[in-house]
């Protein structure tokens, strides 16, 4: 009787031990191939939506960098691994951001960059944080994105208080050196908190310069009727007004106060949406020509740069701060994974954060991130003359001279 409990055992202890090397055949070399596999990194953006345009924009240029990253031999320092991109949409809505920094999260990306839109940028970075994914901002403005502490959010770009700060100075510049034209403003601008932020500051600030702040006027996002609104400017007539606005709104008002013959002595836009589109100056150069305004934009001088504009223009797209922001970003966290040799999550932001890359085309100089804000990171002041984007300010970028006042 005592046979057959030891057979049973024996039989036990052998199932047991082809069980558990079966569970070695199959788990111990998923967790190999995690190691030696690509490297995921979420790729989130607004691709569908009313910020649709900006946002495939912005993966385009995401997806290049990761492209020449890879076929430059990828991350050399973790024997070459490619960079695999793990794409998002956020839908121009920042809880489905959130939802899809959830979905990276489970298919264990190393990183994200994006997402564009400051509001998406905010729901976004604090949803990585709850898992400490490093989170490297492309383009969100608002400084509330850098100001929570968050020890996984990096932002490239300068903010809205950097921007304005810098517009301000070079438009109050521009204005004594004409001879003080321009005495009275209107701010209009989006809704969210790029063009509330952006909008609050320039209000508050400017009197103090001796301009008076006319009116500021918020409209929704979207908005496909500017007429009641430049009405509104006609009946103030303001020296110069001031839009922050998404491409789409951006567009439609300056298109508007074309066709209604409003004509200040200048529009100066604080981080204007189509202003530094050359979508814009093709489609619409009428309507385009003069506009001055403050915002990302590469050094024109840097041939890197415009290699990359030659890419992307033979690809039948515009290069836009959007393309080349993410091909920065991306190239950013490329330099910090090979610095940390590794893809591990705390490893990579601990690299971002002492990080001291030099190698983009920005008028930077080498990064330095102080809770989260790259400090080097400015604007410039650029007009649109004869068909094209100009740097007109500060003078080490500038390419030819501001015509201010555009109406005299």
């Amino acid at each position: 009787m005592t046979q057959p409990k030891r057979s049973t055992r024996r039989r036990f202890l052998r199932h047991s031990t082809a069980l558990a090397a079966g569970a070695g055949v199959l788990g111990f070399p998923a967790i190999v191939r995690a190691q030696s596999g690509p490297i995921k990194v979420g790729v989130l953006h607004p691709v569908t939506g009313f910020l649709a345009y900006s946002g495939n924009l912005s993966r385009l240029g995401a997806r290049i960098a990761i492209d020449e990253i890879n076929a430059a031999g990828g991350i050399k320092a973790l024997g070459g691994a490619k960079i695999e991109a793990v794409l998002g949409d956020a839908q121009s809505k920042p809880e489905v951001g959130v939802a899809e920094v959830e979905k990276m999260n489970q298919g264990g990306v190393s990183a994200i960059v994006g997402a564009y839109a400051s509001a998406i940028c905010l729901a976004t970075t604090q949803a990585a944080a709850k898992y400490n994914i490093p989170h490297v901002v492309d383009v969100g403005v608002a400084d509330q994105i850098v100001e929570r502490g968050l020890k996984n959010t990096f932002r490239f770009a300068p903010g809205y208080k950097v921007v304005s700060q810098e517009a301000i100075n070079y438009f109050h510049i521009m204005n004594t050196l004409a001879g003080k034209p321009a005495r009275t403003i209107m701010i209009i601008h989006e809704e969210s908190l790029f063009g509330t932020g952006t909008a609050n500051l320039l209000s508050r600030e400017l009197p103090g310069l001796g301009y008076e702040v006319k009116e500021v006027i918020k409209h929704a996002n979207p908005t496909r009727d500017f007429n009641n609104i430049v009405l509104r400017i006609k009946a103030v007539n303001p020296d110069i007004v001031i839009p922050a606005n998404y491409y789409n709104e951006y567009a439609l008002l300056l298109r508007t106060m074309k066709q209604q013959n409003v004509q200040p002595k200048a529009i100066f836009s604080v981080l204007g949406g189509a202003a530094s589109s050359f979508k814009f100056v093709k489609e619409f150069p009428d309507v385009a020509n003069g506009v001055i305004d403050v915002n990302h934009w590469y050094n024109p001088k840097d041939k890197r740069a415009l290699a990359l504009r030659k890419k992307v223009e033979g690809m039948k797209e515009f290069f836009t701060y959007e393309v080349f922001l993410n091909y920065q970003c991306v190239h950013l966290l490329a330099d910090a994974i090979e610095r940390a040799k590794s893809r591990d999550r705390d490893a990579i932001v601990n690299a971002l954060a002492s990080s001291t890359w030099s190698g983009h085309f920005m008028p930077y100089g080498p990064t330095q991130f102080v809770n989260g804000q790259n400090q080097g990171a400015r604007p410039l002041v650029l007009q649109v003359l004869q068909n094209d984007i100009k740097v007109i300010l500060p003078n080490t970028y500038a390419q030819t001279e501001p015509v201010f006042p555009w109406k005299a």
